[in-house]
C-alpha cells in the first residue's frame, strides 16, 4: 500500500517535467489562466499612476481642474505604460473617452498598443483646418494589416466623444457614440505581452491635443446596444 508521503511525492512529480540519464520524459504544462470576465477600466485622473500602473511619463500632461481627465499638448505630452490589456485574447473591444482640441497635428495617434512581436492596435485621428476630425483605427498582426477610416465622416472638436473598436475574432468595427461606422474583416491573432501609450504613438510621433478621461477594455466583442454613449 502506498503510504501518505509517497502519494504527495507521485502528486508534485505529475505536475514537473522529469529528467531521467540526461532524457526528458514528460512535462505537463500548466493550465491557462483565466481572463477576468469584467472590464479593465482606467480613469485618468493622475499622471502617476493609470490602472494601477505606474506610467513613464514624457512633456508635462496635466489634469485638467474639473474634468478628472488628463490634458495633452499636442506637441510633446504623453504616457507610456508597460502593460498590454490585450494579451491573449481572441476578441476584445476597446472604448476611450476623449477630447479632441482644434489646432493640432492633422494625425493624431492617441492609443497605441504593441507586442513583443510587433503586432499594433491604435485609434487615431485626423483633423481637418476646419477643427473637425474623423475616427482612423488600425489593427496589425503577422502579414495582416487593416485600417478603418471615412474622411467624410467628421465629428467636431471640442466636445466629449465615445470612441470603440471592437473585434470579434474576424471582424473588426469601430464606433461613435455608440454608433457603428466602419467595419472590415481582419484576421488577427491573440498578442503577447506589450506596452501602450497614451497621448502619442509608442515611438513618440503623431502626438494628441485634447484631453482623455477614461479607457475601458473588455475581454469579449460588445454588441453595439453595450457601448457606452455620448457623456
Amino acid at each position: 500500500m502506498m503510504t501518505t508521503r509517497r502519494r504527495k511525492i507521485c502528486r508534485i512529480g505529475a505536475a514537473l517535467a522529469i529528467c531521467s540519464a540526461g532524457r526528458w520524459l514528460y512535462a505537463e504544462a500548466p493550465a491557462p489562466k483565466a481572463i477576468a470576465p469584467g472590464p479593465v477600466i482606467w480613469p485618468l485622473d493622475s499622471v502617476t499612476s493609470v490602472g494601477g500602473w505606474a506610467p513613464t511619463v514624457l512633456g508635462a500632461p496635466r489634469v485638467t481642474a474639473g474634468e478628472s481627465a488628463v490634458q495633452f499638448n499636442g506637441v510633446d505630452d504623453g504616457l507610456v505604460l508597460p502593460v498590454n490589456p490585450l494579451a491573449g485574447l481572441r476578441e476584445f473591444t476597446i472604448e476611450i473617452l476623449f477630447k479632441p482640441e482644434a489646432g493640432g497635428p492633422p494625425e493624431q495617434r492617441f492609443l497605441h498598443i504593441e507586442d513583443e512581436r510587433g503586432s499594433r492596435v491604435l485609434i487615431e485621428i485626423r483633423l481637418t483646418e476646419g477643427g473637425r476630425w474623423c475616427l482612423d483605427t488600425f489593427l496589425f498582426s503577422g502579414a495582416s494589416r487593416f485600417p478603418l477610416i471615412d474622411r467624410t465622416k467628421l465629428h467636431p472638436a471640442g466636445r466629449w466623444t465615445w470612441a470603440a473598436l471592437v473585434y470579434d475574432g474576424g471582424k473588426m468595427a469601430h464606433f461613435i457614440n455608440g454608433v457603428r461606422e466602419l467595419e472590415g474583416e481582419m484576421a488577427f491573432v491573440p498578442m503577447a505581452a506589450g506596452r501602450t501609450s497614451l497621448g502619442m504613438r509608442l515611438n513618440q510621433t503623431s502626438w494628441f491635443k485634447g484631453a482623455i478621461r477614461e479607457v475601458r477594455f473588455h475581454a469579449t466583442a460588445l454588441p453595439e446596444d453595450r457601448l457606452q454613449r455620448q457623456p
